[in-house]
């Protein structure tokens, strides 16, 4: 795919400084605004009651040391941003802020700082590059041109604050259920959940790993999702739901919930993974009644901003069931991915042909 573009201007793309911090905040604030002569990713949807900027508390503020921005400088004018996470374990880059201003070279800019993130993905041995976004600005034909591919897509829901929260759920309850937190050792159950509830293709895509399941607690970035750098700021924990019969061992599991409790003025966080047949009305309850019992510890109402899910279009019905708790869809983002890595089809056993 490839496109006329305009000529070169002569601004330059060079790294973030502490100095750009009141640019940055300025530019992002301008673009999540939605104004007719900006661009920007569309995460999750601009304006009131939720911003990418509150969403994912920018800029620098949130930034580790393994992370990166670049800015596009003309003239002396921060016109154009690129924000970027980095998971060190895996090797992955999510880009979590491209925008620009300018109705005339917006295209240009933002074009031009991905790919100068994919030369340093490049010099830095990054497996695959990860973005999520809205159809709309360019955004989805911007990235394929960049070599990115399209492999999914999200509906974003949002349970406002001013809904009432179900009581917490007794233990007891929540044993007759099959419910229970997870430990390491439900990194094979989860493994077969996944598989059973993900095309084969996003599978292989995604290439999750038998030790991403393992990993436990605030680190835990598996099942991917258009918002998962707002777990970076919440208190992150996981729970399952086992089959009635178990399955042929035992550990078959129908669901699994990921509860991120916001730390900072965002909204909590839901990501719901099953089995096509099973009914995940009570793990939601659950997982709401959870974020009820972490914000009114102590009877203090701690960072009440809603709760917010995504899923993915062939996750349905499970957001029938969110829908059904009190969830309303806000937006709709395709999920894009790049991939460095070569592969490399390995060695096996065919049947013998006769010549």
């Amino acid at each position: 795919m490839s496109a006329l573009r305009p000529p070169r201007s002569g601004g330059k793309v060079r790294a973030a400084r502490l100095t750009d911090l009141a640019a940055l905040g300025e530019l992002s604030r301008l673009c999540q605004s939605d104004g007719a002569d900006t661009r920007s990713l569309g995460l999750p949807v601009n304006g009131p009651p939720i911003g990418v900027f509150s969403l994912f508390r920018l800029p620098l503020g949130a930034f580790q040391p393994n992370d990166l921005m670049f800015v596009y400088e003309e003239e002396g004018r921060i016109a154009g941003l690129v924000r970027v996470e980095r998971e060190a374990v895996r090797d992955e880059w999510t880009i979590v802020e491209l925008d620009a201003v300018g109705m005339a070279n917006a295209g240009e800019i933002r074009f031009r700082l991905v790919q100068q993130l994919l030369r340093e993905g490049a010099k830095r041995a990054a497996a695959r590059f990860h973005v999520a976004c809205a159809d709309a600005d360019g955004n989805v034909e911007l990235l394929m041109q960049a070599g990115f591919m399209r492999y999914g897509e999200e509906r974003v829901l949002f349970r406002a604050a001013s809904a009432a929260m179900p009581d917490p759920w007794p233990d007891d309850r929540a044993a007759d259920c099959g419910i229970r937190p997870t430990t390491s050792l439900d990194a094979l159950p989860l493994a077969r959940l996944y598989a059973s509830a993900t095309p084969a293709p996003v599978a292989r895509l995604e290439a999750i790993r038998l030790a991403d399941w393992e990993r436990q607690g605030t680190h835990w970035r598996v099942p991917r999702s258009s918002l998962t750098p707002i777990l970076r700021f919440a208190d992150v924990e996981g729970f399952i739901q086992v089959s009635p019969d178990g399955g042929k061992d035992g550990t078959q599991l129908d669901a699994f919930l990921q509860v991120g409790v916001a730390k900072e003025d965002q909204p909590h966080y839901l990501k719901v993974l099953a089995r096509p047949e099973a009914n995940v009305s009570a793990l939601v309850d659950f997982g709401l009644g959870v974020i009820s019992a972490r914000t009114t510890r102590g009877g203090d109402h701690r960072h009440d901003h809603g709760v917010i899910a995504p899923v993915r279009t062939y996750e349905s019905p499970i957001d029938r069931r969110l829908e059904e708790a009190g969830f309303d869809s806000i937006a709709s983002v395709n999920l894009l991915m790049k991939e460095t890595l070569v592969r490399v089809a390995e060695p096996a056993l065919v049947p013998a042909g006769v010549r």
